[in-house]
């Protein structure tokens, strides 16, 4: 079967929606530092957006183990391969770590999960203020790590646009990319151009 030249359509709707939603929570966890004014408010959004982030994360794990996604360019140079499978499987990573250590964080704490309404989730780790004090560095840590990872993944995806303009990006572009200039045809077997009909060459007399 010939590999498909883009991302299928779900890969690309959960790419778009979670990077939207994660550099959201990003923003909401600076402005929790930030703002003790608007904590509570950011902290009731910040919960349950994690959770859809583990949610989608999950999902998008099983679309790629089902849909396999394009090949590479063939002269992508081996290290640059390497680079791109490596910050993936850290992002999938991330993606689901994020979540989980603050799930357990904020059970260690006793602080309840709610997502909607009188929705809660249960807790995963028993109480303990030092197990609380330990996940809250460990998940600070992982945020800087997406956050400069993210950095990196757009400047690679910049690369792929503008500068080598390899398809990469537009396999996953929202929108449909344009028609690729038509390939010209060789001009005879041997490169010679092909030989004219006699009519062609009485045509041009």
């Amino acid at each position: 079967m010939t590999p498909s030249p883009r991302f299928t359509l779900p890969a690309r709707l959960l790419h778009w929606s979670m990077a939207v939603l994660i550099l959201a929570m990003l923003l909401i966890g600076v402005a929790m530092v930030t703002s003790l004014a608007d904590y509570h408010a950011l902290v009731s959004l910040h919960r349950p957006l994690g959770i859809l982030i583990l949610v989608l994360a999950l999902l998008r794990l099983a679309n790629r183990w089902r849909h396999a996604p394009p090949p590479l360019p063939a002269d992508l140079p081996l290290w640059q391969r390497r680079a791109a499978h490596a910050s993936h499987v850290a992002l999938y990573g991330l993606m689901l770590a994020m979540p989980l250590v603050g799930w357990a964080m904020l059970s260690a704490a006793r602080y309840p999960v709610a997502l909607a309404g009188p929705l809660v989730l249960p807790p995963i780790l028993p109480q303990s203020p030092m197990l609380y004090a330990g996940l809250r560095s460990v998940h600070t840590v992982l945020a800087y790590s997406l956050f400069g990872l993210i950095l990196a993944h757009l400047g690679a995806a910049l690369l792929h646009a503008l500068i080598r303009q390899d398809g990469v990006f537009s396999s996953m572009a929202p929108w449909r990319p344009s028609r690729p200039a038509p390939t010209l045809q060789p001009e005879g077997p041997t490169g010679a151009r092909p030989s004219r009909s006699p009519t062609e060459q009485q045509a041009r007399k």
